[in-house]
C-alpha cells in the first residue's frame, strides 16, 4: 500500500503511518566504553574514609561557587528539607571548558543518577565529574514520568520572567543571576553561567511534550556526591522556588513561595588515603582525541605544511 502524499490530511497520514519498533537507546554504555565506569573502584571511593577540606551553606535565594581539587569529592546536602539546587561546574583553569547539559542527557539520561557523568563541552569532551551516592535514586519515575536531578530543563533566569511576566516583575535572585553573582569573584562573567543540573528537582514531560515540575522528594539529609574527574570550579544556587510545592512568581504566589526555601549545605573531602585512586587505577580524564580539523587540512595552503 502506498503511502499518502503531503497533499494528504493529517489524520489520513497519521492512519497510514507505519507501526514503530521500540527504539533503541542511541547510546548505550558497553564493556570498556567511557560511559561505563568502573563500579568497583567508585564503590571503593564513595566508601572511603575522607578528610573535610571545606564546607558551607548556602542560604536561600542564593549562590556560590568553590573550587575542587581533582579527585576530590563533593557532598550536597538537604540540611533542612527538600530544596532545589541549579549546579554550574568548569574547569578550574579553562572556563571555556564547562558542563554540557544536553550532551549528557544524551549520553546517560534526561535525569542523572549514581555512576553518570557530567560531561564538558566541545572540544574537550570529557568527563568534568562523576556522580558517586544519590540519596534520591529510590524515585525513580513517578506516576507522572516525573524523576529526578534534571536536565531537561535549565535555571530560572530574570530575562524569561520579564518576558512573561512584564517588565515590571523585576525579581534579581532567579538561579542564573545567583550563578552571576557566585562566580563574579572568580573573574567569571555572566556568559560564562550555563545550562545546569537541576539537583533534588523532579520533572519530566506531559503527554503533549510539555515540561512539568513536581516538587521536590528530598528530606532533611538527603544528599548527592560526586568526584571530580579534574580541578573544578563549582557554583550552586539555592532556587527562589525553593522545593517548587508553590512555584510562581507574583504578589500572592511570592509569600507561599519563600515560605518552601531552604538553604544547601557544600562539604568538599580529600580521600584520607590519597594514594587509593592509583590503587584502583582511576585516571584523569583526558580529551576527546579529535584533531579539530573539521576537514580542512590546509586552511593556509601548502606552505603551512612545509612549517
Amino acid at each position: 500500500m502506498s503511502q499518502p502524499g503531503p497533499e494528504a490530511s493529517a489524520e489520513e497520514r497519521r492512519q497510514a503511518r507505519k507501526p514503530i519498533p521500540k527504539p533503541v537507546p542511541a547510546y548505550l554504555p558497553t564493556a570498556g566504553s567511557p560511559l561505563t565506569v568502573d563500579k568497583p573502584a567508585y564503590e571503593a571511593i564513595q566508601r572511603a574514609d575522607r578528610v573535610l577540606l571545606e564546607e558551607f551553606t548556602i542560604p536561600i535565594r542564593s549562590g556560590q561557587a568553590w573550587e575542587v581539587p581533582q579527585g576530590c569529592v563533593v557532598r550536597i546536602t538537604t540540611p533542612e528539607g527538600p530544596q532545589v539546587g541549579d549546579l554550574n561546574l568548569w574547569n578550574r583553569h579553562n572556563p571555556r571548558e564547562r558542563f554540557w547539559a544536553s550532551r549528557t542527557r544524551q549520553l546517560h539520561a534526561s535525569h542523572v543518577s549514581t555512576h553518570d557523568r557530567l560531561w564538558s563541552c566541545l572540544p574537550y569532551m570529557r568527563p568534568l565529574a562523576t556522580i558517586l551516592h544519590d540519596g534520591l535514586a529510590w524515585y525513580g519515575e513517578d506516576e507522572h514520568g516525573g524523576r529526578v536531578h534534571d536536565l531537561l530543563g535549565t535555571r530560572c533566569d530574570p530575562y524569561v520572567n520579564a518576558v512573561l511576566a512584564g517588565a515590571e516583575a523585576s525579581y534579581d535572585f532567579h538561579c542564573h543571576s545567583n550563578l552571576v553573582r557566585a562566580v563574579a569573584p572568580f573573574g567569571l562573567a555572566e556568559a560564562d553561567v550555563h545550562d545546569v543540573l537541576n539537583i533534588f528537582q523532579v520533572t519530566g514531560l506531559d503527554d503533549r511534550g510539555r515540561y512539568f515540575m513536581n516538587p521536590s522528594p528530598a528530606q532533611r539529609g538527603d544528599a548527592l556526591e560526586f568526584l571530580a574527574e579534574q580541578d573544578l570550579l563549582m557554583a550552586l544556587s539555592t532556587c527562589p522556588g525553593g522545593d517548587l510545592s508553590a512555584w510562581g512568581f507574583g504578589s500572592d504566589s511570592e509569600q507561599e513561595m519563600i515560605k518552601c526555601c531552604r538553604p544547601l549545605h557544600v562539604q568538599v573531602y580529600k580521600l584520607k588515603d590519597e594514594e587509593l585512586l592509583e590503587k584502583v587505577g582511576w585516571k584523569p580524564a583526558k580529551v576527546s582525541p579529535y584533531k579539530g580539523m573539521h576537514g580542512v587540512f590546509s586552511p593556509m595552503g601548502e606552505s603551512s605544511q612545509r612549517k
